[in-house]
């Protein structure tokens, strides 16, 4: 199956490292240029992006894929085929999306495509938590715009409207020194900070929920305290992944972590809105529609995880995730289903080529974005 082929090469690059997207990113680049596609590279902070389009037409879609991957085990950039599912580092997320994005772009150059201009985008940095602009974010701001994004995150083949913002949270706590052996005597800095933790869990946004949320996410990612270990340590840093709801505000979570401890100094690191889309745009009806003919279940979701289609829709332009089957993202075990891969391609080719279909839109008014 071409699908699996082309997840199993991607997958096989090391794309938690800057030599591995770059091997990787050639490697999309020719293959897509050898199957009729424009190919332009563009650079962005020193990062390299592609983007290759088939078709014309006054509507423009972007089918929108990041190559890069959070660090794995060397043995999870070997793929294995087990059970009807595919495995490996960035199989769910996102890999075996966008090798599929690349087979539907191939689809849809074999035939003539009028009516629609479609972009696949393929970026370097989307799982970046550093503070600053991702390519995505830069290119925006220089001007890329569509009628509609399609980000090949994982949904299950369901169709992501929302998705919760993001507080990443930088959190230093203090505590007093003493000797291990009288740990009484001090304030154990890392012990304060693991209370503060819980504590956010008990916060108030922490229990409101959502049509689409059941609640907002807590994540305790880094944690460093301490530096001799018969020594009662006198600072924690720790960093917090706060996901939040589309209804709440980030500046009342922000204010109800730092009521938490008056002496601890609580810094945002990275901020992301949330993501809303309405499920009855007519894009997105249309997208459901191609889903639903090939995953009858399709239906509108909200993601927990952050994407780039925020990007686009700060800037009016709407965009929703879309991706196959699988699970384990980030995880030891990710995979993605193998028999969603077809179902997943075709349904974008239907889905660009019923766009192409449609009348033509109003101009955009670039002054009113």
């Amino acid at each position: 199956m071409d699908e699996v082929l082309l997840a199993e090469r991607l997958i096989a690059y090391d794309t938690s490292r800057r030599s591995g997207i770059g091997q990787a990113t050639d490697f999309v680049a020719g293959w897509l240029e050898a199957r009729g596609a424009s190919v332009e590279r563009r650079e962005n902070g020193g990062r390299r992006s592609l983007a290759a389009r088939v078709g014309a037409g006054p509507l423009r879609l972007i089918f929108h894929a990041h190559i890069d991957v959070v660090p794995g085990h060397p043995e999870q950039f070997v793929p294995r085929v087990e059970g009807g599912r595919l495995y490996g580092r960035g199989a769910y997320d996102m890999k075996a999306a966008l090798g599929a994005m690349m087979l539907a772009v191939a689809d849809l150059a074999s035939e003539p495509l009028d009516g629609a201009l479609v972009e696949l985008v393929v970026v370097p940095d989307e799982e970046r938590s550093e503070p600053g602009e991702n390519c995505t974010q830069m290119m925006v701001r220089d001007g890329l715009r569509a009628d509609f994004v399609v980000c090949g995150e994982p949904t299950d083949m369901d169709v992501g409207v929302q998705a919760k913002g993001v507080l990443m949270l930088r959190v230093d706590v203090p505590g007093t020194a003493a000797h291990g052996a009288t740990p009484w005597l001090g304030d154990n800095a890392v012990l304060r900070a693991v209370d503060l933790f819980r504590g956010i869990g008990d916060l108030p946004f922490a229990a409101e929920s959502a049509p689409l949320f059941e609640r907002p996410s807590l994540n305790l990612g880094l944690i460093q305290g301490g530096d001799a270990v018969n020594k009662v340590p006198d600072h924690c840093r720790m960093h917090v992944d706060v996901r939040y709801l589309p209804t709440q505000s980030p500046d009342e979570v922000l204010a109800q972590v730092r009521s938490l401890d008056p002496l601890a100094d609580v810094q945002v690191v990275l901020e992301r809105p949330p993501a809303d889309v309405s499920p009855d745009h007519p894009l997105v009806r249309a997208l459901l529609g191609a889903a639903g003919r090939h995953e009858p279940s399709a239906a509108s979701v909200g993601r927990d995880g952050a994407s780039d289609a925020v990007a686009f829709i700060e800037v009016g332009v709407p965009a929703v995730e879309f991706g196959p089957r699988g699970a384990g993202h980030h995880g030891p075990e990710e995979y993605v289903e193998i028999a969603s891969l077809p179902r997943y391609r075709r349904a974008l080719v239907e889905f660009a080529r019923s766009v192409a279909a449609m009348p033509a839109p109003a101009p955009r008014d670039e002054a009113a974005l």
